[in-house]
């Protein structure tokens, strides 16, 4: 138990899609003195999110698919290219992943490697997000991809080259940040090397 914050209320704000909570607490400063704070938090579970990578082809598998948030904060298409992601819904985050990835990206995979965990948006999402990433070769194809339907996902796989998707963030092409962890993080491990 934390003895330098005491929650005073938490109110619903909103139950649509995740939740969207406005909690007031108390929050003990460094100078001892009590300050009431009020903050909101939404709350749409944990995920993860992989990186497939080929070393033998120097490649990655990502994906693009059409973002709202990133279309009315200025981005005119509203597509974005990521790595493979998903809610942990009520799977651990192993489990989550492969199924994310076979789901989207049409690869199974049978070994994944956690490789850390981080929150994305501290100042507003509780999300945790878990990182891992994963060989893949042409015979772990088992179908195209693209999402699940019914989560009218429409997703788009691309095979890139590591160079090409870490010349993309440098002009502006990849702008996601989960993705941008995860490509550095194969160029400074040399999983293509």
């Amino acid at each position: 138990m934390n003895d330098h914050v005491k929650i005073r209320q938490t109110e619903v704000l909103s139950d649509n899609w995740y939740t969207l909570c406005k909690v007031t607490y108390d929050y003990l400063t460094p100078a001892g003195t009590w300050q009431t704070q009020s903050r909101e938090a939404y709350d749409r579970g944990n995920g993860a999110t992989i990186l497939l990578y080929n070393p033998a082809q120097k490649t990655v598998i990502l994906t693009r698919q059409f973002r709202l948030p990133t279309f009315v904060n200025g981005n005119p298409s509203g597509m974005l290219i990521e790595a493979c992601a998903g809610l942990l819904d009520k799977d651990n985050p192993e489990d989550c992943i492969k199924r994310e990835t076979e789901e989207e990206t049409g690869y199974k995979v049978t070994e994944v490697r956690k490789i850390f965990e981080a929150y994305m948006s501290p100042g507003s999402v509780t999300e945790i997000l878990y990182f891992f990433v994963a060989e893949y070769a042409k015979e772990m194809k088992v179908n195209e991809g693209g999402g699940v339907e019914h989560e009218q996902e429409n997703i788009e796989v691309l095979e890139l080259g590591l160079d090409e998707a870490l010349a993309m963030i440098k002009t502006g092409e990849i702008k996601d940040a989960k993705t941008i962890m995860l490509l550095q993080y194969a160029k400074l491990e040399n999983l293509l090397a």
